[in-house]
């Protein structure tokens, strides 16, 4: 059988479309910011990207800065929007919020669901100053979607900034800038390229840069810009809609219960990703069924892809309160080319998997 690939929250499959806008902004010689002929063609193609995607996640195109992807975008916020301000992240966030952040930031728990404890979280913005906020909007291990009005609304009574990491939620759950001073977004997550993203920005917000040099960006982010990713990421961005993965996601883990009762599916009592299950399999370690898995054809992953290979106990199940639990967990993440036939080719996968390692111990 052609291998299945379930690790779309890693990245997304390129879209045929990203991949043909990719191939047109190559063709072109011209650099944006030069004046001639050739520079302002490209300049219309990085303008108009830009006025794409701020426009499909409700922003305006003069706020939204381009990046080198997610994680720079969610370090130009947290580290330009800091300066004066306390810090608070929540517990089971991307290790780029937590790196960006610092370890003087203040970590508020999350729920045994996985969403974020909206008491804690009251109680440290009411210990008084200037603070910014920083949390996913879905998480990238479980799929779980956190409060985000709840959590909107009491930066607001307590005169907080937000920031949003939403790398994860366009193309999967309708999505915009709404409540938050700023958003993180990664091409490569929704189908487009990979070493692309954007930092949004509420009007009358701005930050410091990172990068500094030749005032691209209007100032925000130095460099020249990567005219074929961005032309790519707007793109994927125009097509990338709600595929309704909930119902093979569903199956999987209706599957997975009935093969093998004692699995634990992480934080499904809240609100997930409809693209996202996170199985625990007690006793058997992560590495040991991802690699099984590859063996037979199948691409999942043990949680964050941004550990250089290395497959390590999740920092976010064990805040979940899962204990030695925490490093037993596989991720499976639809993409949104996935097809009915990737539930049966995963559960024959699976279930042979667990029959061997049962057979083993026994």
């Amino acid at each position: 059988m052609p291998r299945l690939y379930l690790d779309a929250n890693a990245t997304e499959p390129m879209r045929p479309e990203a991949i043909t806008a990719m191939a047109e902004a190559l063709a072109l010689p011209g650099n944006p910011s030069s004046v001639h002929v050739e520079g302002r063609a490209a300049r219309r193609i990085l303008e108009e990207a830009r006025e794409t995607i701020a426009a499909r996640f409700g922003a305006r195109g003069r706020d939204l800065v381009f990046t080198s992807g997610g994680t720079e975008a969610n370090a130009l916020a947290i580290r330009g929007l800091a300066a004066g301000r306390r810090v608070l992240v929540g517990a089971t966030e991307h290790p780029a919020v937590l790196a960006a952040a610092g370890p003087e930031a203040g970590v508020i728990p999350v729920l045994p669901d996985g969403t974020l404890d909206l008491g804690a979280l009251e109680a440290a913005l009411g210990a008084g100053g200037p603070t910014l906020v920083a949390v996913m909007a879905a998480n990238n291990e479980t799929g779980v979607l956190h409060p985000i009005e709840a959590i909107a609304e009491l930066c607001r009574q307590h005169g907080a900034l937000l920031h949003l990491d939403a790398v994860q939620m366009p193309g999967r759950l309708p999505f915009s800038l709404g409540p938050a001073d700023s958003v993180a977004l990664s091409a490569h997550k929704l189908g487009g390229p990979k070493g692309v993203g954007a930092l949004l920005l509420r009007p009358g917000l701005d930050t410091a840069p990172l990068l500094t040099g030749g005032g691209q960006e209007s100032g925000r982010r130095g460099g020249t810009e990567a005219l074929p990713a961005i032309a790519g990421f707007a793109a994927a961005a125009t097509c990338a809609q709600p595929e309704g993965l909930d119902a093979l996601r569903d199956a999987i883990e209706a599957g997975v219960k009935a093969l093998a009762p004692e699995v634990v599916i992480a934080g499904n009592s809240a609100p997930r990703l409809p693209n996202t299950t996170s199985l625990i399999l007690p006793g058997v370690a992560a590495e040991t069924q991802v690699i099984a898995l590859d063996l037979a054809g199948v691409a999942v992953s043990a949680g964050a892809a941004c550990s250089s290979g290395k497959v390590r106990q999740s920092h976010v199940l064990a805040a979940m309160g899962y204990g030695a639990d925490a490093a037993c967990a596989i991720r499976v993440s639809l993409p949104w080319n996935a097809g009915k036939d990737a539930v049966a080719q995963f559960l024959g996968a699976w279930g042979a998997m667990r029959e061997r390692l049962a057979a083993r111990k026994n």
